[in-house]
């Protein structure tokens, strides 16, 4: 059964472009030219990748994402990659925060996109066929009790109930910070590379920006370290952060 994409974008000649690239790959392709069109398409019928412009008319896409993965749709678990013309970190963050696997800053080269396309598609089937999921590989690095609970000073992660405290006080994170967080944590005292944090959280040899990093960072800081008064995520100029023991 032929790979199937979905390309939502408003560019219709955009459009037609990716479109003829991608069936001369050896994809199955379908478009839809506005939001809502994409939200019925994606929730009625089956596709295996969804390629989606943020700026579309009737709903945006961040819009059509959210409903895709939160409303308990047939296709909450079809990977999602944003086309966007925007370079705003926080819709970056945005996007990934609402579920997308990854995006892509138009202009971009075709072949960047066909990559993206094929590390997106073989995540979605080694997660269909493991059952693992993009944060699994965290453990591979652990040095904490295999029960998964990580430890810093008061703050406790559990990994099984996906909860973080700090002296009894509950955290709330999004799935993001958490594996940005849980990842620190188990590899204290090793300096992480911005690199290796996206590969790590994502799941894959991420090709974005790396100041997202700094972004969730900045996220975490403000939760944990400016809440509670203590400095636990270091910076190491020119390189990325650490955890370090206490």
């Amino acid at each position: 059964m032929d790979t199937r994409i979905l390309v939502v974008e408003d560019e219709e000649k955009l459009a037609r472009f990716i479109e003829l690239e991608l069936v001369h790959e050896g994809y199955e392709v379908s478009k839809a030219f506005d939001g809502r069109s994409a939200l019925d398409m994606a929730t009625e019928e089956h596709f295996d990748l969804i390629l989606l412009d943020i700026m579309l008319p009737e709903l945006n896409g961040l819009e059509v994402l959210r409903r895709i993965k939160n409303e308990g749709t047939s296709a909450a678990d079809v990977p999602v990659i944003l086309l966007t013309a925007r370079d705003a970190v926080m819709d970056k963050v945005s996007g990934l925060d609402a579920g997308a696997v990854d995006y892509i800053t138009k202009p971009f080269a075709i072949e960047e996109l066909l990559a993206r396309i094929r590390v997106a598609l073989k995540l979605y089937h080694n997660r269909d066929t493991t059952g693992n999921g993009a944060g699994s590989s965290v453990n591979g690095d652990a040095s904490e009790p295999e029960e998964g609970v990580y430890t810093w000073d008061k703050l406790v992660l559990n990994e099984k109930k996906h909860t973080v405290t700090y002296d009894g006080h509950e955290i709330t994170l999004t799935n993001r910070e958490f594996l940005m967080l849980m990842t620190m944590l188990a590899n204290k005292d090793i300096v992480m590379s911005r690199d290796t944090l996206l590969e790590k959280v994502c799941g894959y040899d991420y090709a974005g920006e790396t100041n997202v990093v700094d972004v969730y960072v900045r996220f975490l800081r403000s939760k944990i370290d400016e809440v509670f008064g203590i400095k636990m995520i270091q910076t190491v100029r020119g390189v990325g952060y650490v955890i370090k023991s206490e």
